[in-house]
């Protein structure tokens, strides 16, 4: 039986179902950092699509570490979802690189692959941006009816087609905090 943590006070919505527990997301993020290490080098920046995820970025970076590959980090704040369980179709930018990224190869590092739009952006950003190479991770993709472009290079877990909370994931800016991934549905 699946685990749930106990309903929120002054919150009528359901109780989140953990679906991926903290261990094995660890799990998945050393075995993403044991299949990128080989393709980068030092001189990578790993860029961060924020809010959501700056979780999965974190321990990738210090798993990334840990394989003997220290990369530089950055950020871009995207959002196609704002407060909304659903996309709204358009992709806002809330701030760009920090850093010049220019002859660098560039990882993008996201939480969710679930429409592509914050993906597709970023890859647009960084290649107009003159990144040499982009590569692209996301710690989950939820299936999708119709192809996405572009793919993902790396994904650690296939997730289910449900409204996920956790783990940097969130339900109008709630949930990010908790240490496993669940769903809210």
């Amino acid at each position: 039986m699946a685990r749930r943590y106990p309903p929120r006070m002054a919150d009528p919505s359901p109780a989140p179902t953990v679906l991926l527990a903290e261990a094995d997301i660890a799990r998945v993020v050393a075995d993403l950092a044991a299949r990128i290490a080989p393709v980068i080098d030092d001189e990578t920046v790993a860029a961060v699509l924020l809010t959501g995820g700056l979780w999965f970025a974190a321990d990738l970076t210090r798993a990334l570490s840990r394989v003997g590959r220290n990369v530089r980090f950055d950020a871009l704040w995207l959002a196609s979802y704002g407060d909304d369980k659903t996309s709204r179709g358009k992709i806002d930018v809330y701030a760009p690189f920090q850093r010049p990224i220019a002859g660098r190869k560039v990882l993008i590092l996201d939480d969710v692959f679930d429409t592509g739009l914050s993906l597709a952006e970023a890859v647009r950003i960084a290649r107009e941006a003159g990144a040499s190479e982009v590569l692209t991770c996301v710690f989950a993709r939820k299936p999708w009816p119709a192809p996405r472009a572009p793919e993902p290079d790396f994904v650690g877990w296939e997730a289910p087609n449900r409204f996920l909370v956790g783990y940097g994931l969130d339900n109008a800016g709630g949930l990010r905090g908790l240490p496993d991934i669940c769903a809210l549905d």
